[in-house]
């Protein structure tokens, strides 16, 4: 099997690399390094190719989305609680702005 031939991927893995190439991309990213950054992540999170069938590869771990999550809480537990008050007023003003 060649390099960077997918096909031992699942179908999850795959839908999962594509969701998170089109976030980098959102963000600025080229598109080569986006799907670099993809497959990093799926390989990260599952241990690399797992093709379907009983009782063949590992279940996901999810670790990189874990660690995002905890970042992103621990990122808003350090503000005052009227910073993040005020926040969510002005969000909460913003959404309705600009859903009418």
């Amino acid at each position: 099997m060649p390099r960077g031939d997918k096909s031992a991927y699942t179908d999850k893995q795959k839908r999962k690399a594509e969701h998170i190439e089109e976030s980098y991309e959102e963000r600025g990213v080229p598109h080569e390094e986006a799907e670099r950054r993809a497959w990093a992540t799926v390989n990260k999170d599952s241990g690399g190719g797992n093709k379907s069938g009983s009782g063949r590869g590992k279940p996901d771990t999810n670790a990189s989305a874990r660690r995002g999550g905890k970042l992103g809480g621990e990122a808003s537990a350090a503000r005052p609680k009227a910073e993040r008050s005020a926040s969510a007023k002005k969000a909460a003003a913003t959404r309705r702005r600009n859903a009418s």
